[in-house]
């Protein structure tokens, strides 16, 4: 890391607070609602890139680079993260590690982004539940920023003079580059760890997916495993070709690498389903059928449409996970059949405590 001069003033503008409130506030309220986080985190992404193309300065913060006196000036810093906020020094910042995953270049930055993640997370989510479907976004989006920070500290991009419209322009980014002070903004990082452990959890299950050819992208169903495999080599060939085009393509490869470790340590257990229907264990790839199980005795309880609509999701479904998640959405939702009470529910059982009822699922 360059030999540089670093002043920040780390006070938060109240749109950044603003912002932070955002990315925490809808995380919260759609796990406590049990609504689909994946659509949760898509809003937030949005909402606070709205903010950013009104209060650029306060999202992105604003840097000043003296040459002369080899100094980097931040006020504010903005919600991106630095590699050299890996400092003891800069450690206090280091929160942006976080808020970078929400914040977004550009609007073909975020479209890129979401459209990906609509179709990869949702339907990753409903297969493993919300709870390990935010660890591992939330953790591999870390890795990510952490493998491109580090690259960044041990091997600074060397820019190309000609591309910048002055020589002295060229030698602020250089240096900024040298002290690992340009940030690292997007979810990209976090969106490969969800690709990474769909691959390993669920390989044969075919998704939409957006396929980029050249400056277009289609969208096509395919298995998770030939999306992965498509991703991953056109981030290395990118990365071995050293292609300069502004994008954290080790971060991708990291976030890639994050979610394949996860799913392997929080998913092992976990069943998937082959092309023919049959259940598949991971740890042995020792096929065994499927055991449907008996819903008869959840249509009494399903008064509603959308409760209907559920029941029929559960009825229907083959693969485990995906069925308990609906199953876990239908006992959150309905209510006693006799004093329209919420109910409670434990292995298998379903009882109301004002006024007894109970049954068996």
């Amino acid at each position: 890391m360059a030999d540089v001069t670093i002043v920040i003033d780390s006070t938060l503008p109240i749109i950044s607070i603003i912002a932070i409130c955002i990315m925490i506030a809808t995380l919260i309220i759609f796990s406590y609602k049990k609504w689909m986080l994946s659509y949760g985190i898509i809003i937030a992404n949005f909402l606070v890139f709205i903010l950013s193309m009104i209060y650029e300065n306060d999202i992105f913060g604003i840097t000043s680079v003296n040459i002369v006196e080899n100094q980097i000036l931040m006020g504010p810093a903005g919600l991106g993260f630095r590699p050299f906020y890996l400092t003891p020094e800069l450690a206090h910042q280091s929160y942006t590690i976080f808020t970078s995953m929400f914040i977004h270049g550009g609007f073909l930055h975020i479209i890129g982004n979401m459209l990906v993640f609509f179709f990869v997370g949702i339907a990753f989510e409903e297969r493993i539940g919300w709870k390990k479907f935010i660890l591992i976004y939330l953790i591999a989006g870390i890795g990510a920023a952490l493998t491109q920070s580090l690259i960044n500290i041990a091997f600074p991009t060397q820019f190309d003079p000609n591309s910048f419209a002055s020589f002295a322009n060229y030698q602020q980014v250089q240096l900024l580059s040298d002290a690992g002070g340009i940030p690292l903004v997007g979810a990209s990082g976090a969106i490969f760890g969800i690709l990474g452990a769909f691959a390993f959890s669920y390989p044969r299950d075919k998704v939409a997916m957006p396929i980029p050819l050249g400056f277009f992208m289609i969208i096509r169903r395919v298995k998770v495993i030939y999306a992965v495999i498509l991703f991953a080599a056109i981030e290395t060939i990118i990365v071995l070709l050293e292609v300069q085009d502004s994008t954290a393509h080790y971060a991708h490869l990291g976030g890639l690498i994050s979610g394949f470790i996860l799913a392997v340590l929080l998913l092992r257990k976990q069943k998937t389903h082959t092309k023919e229907g049959k259940t598949v264990y991971y740890d042995s790839y020792k096929p065994v059928e499927i055991s449907k199980e008996d819903y008869s005795e959840l249509k009494k309880l399903a008064t509603t449409p959308e409760l209907k609509e559920i029941y029929n999701k559960i009825k229907n479904e083959d693969v485990p996970q995906v069925r308990d998640t609906w199953l876990e959405h239908f006992l959150e939702k309905t209510v006693c059949p006799k004093c329209k009470k919420p109910l409670h529910s434990f292995d298998n059982n379903v009882w109301c405590e004002y006024c007894g009822f109970r049954t068996k699922i």
